[in-house]
């Protein structure tokens, strides 16, 4: 099935939103995770503001392969890619969780990712995921703005629930009627 173009995560929407640091280190951190062969995707405000609904932020986040710790004796794990800022720009390393749950939704979107300005971003089906699983008023409050845009398409992302993260469909259906009493 082709993706309309419409729906593919596109970075230039940002431009004269996002400070343009905050862009440039995200693909000079994106840059640095590919030279490294870790699998990424970028998230956050950042991904949300591809999809359609630019906002501001102050950070980058990627979302991350097991593939950018490095397992030490004694338990410790570091970072393959010491990667903190880029300049005055925080870099923040989403792990993907490690119940299997996680790992089914999360892994493939950091293999398969759709790009844009060859940094890769997690597709919307993983963004809207994390967004529910955090929970947080602004992460609602960004599903809500992309509903409330027609970015997301909602019968697709109604079976991704019901297929793969049912636990997440009544807080998913709360999300549709904040967007509709704003509408």
């Amino acid at each position: 099935m082709n993706t309309p173009a419409s729906s593919l995560p596109d970075l230039s929407r940002l431009r004269g939103v996002v400070a343009a640091e905050i862009l440039a280190a995200a693909e000079v951190a994106s840059l640095m995770l590919r030279e490294a062969g870790v699998p990424h995707a970028l998230a956050g405000g950042l991904a949300v503001g591809a999809y359609g609904y630019p906002r501001t932020t102050d950070d980058v986040d990627f979302l991350v392969g097991d593939e950018a710790f490095v397992r030490h004796a004694g338990n410790l794990i570091t970072l393959k890619v010491p990667l903190i800022a880029v300049g005055n720009v925080r870099i923040d390393m989403v792990p993907i969780g490690s119940s299997p749950e996680e790992k089914e939704q999360l892994r493939p979107a950091i293999e398969s990712a759709p790009e844009s300005e060859r940094i890769p971003i997690v597709p919307l089906t993983a963004l809207v995921y994390m967004k529910l699983k955090a929970s947080r008023q602004k992460d609602l409050a960004d599903l809500v703005e992309l509903l409330k845009r027609g970015r997301i398409d909602i019968d697709g992302i109604d079976r991704y629930l019901e297929q793969h993260a049912p636990a997440y469909r009544r807080q998913w259906a709360r999300v549709k009627e904040m967007a509709a009493k704003e509408e």
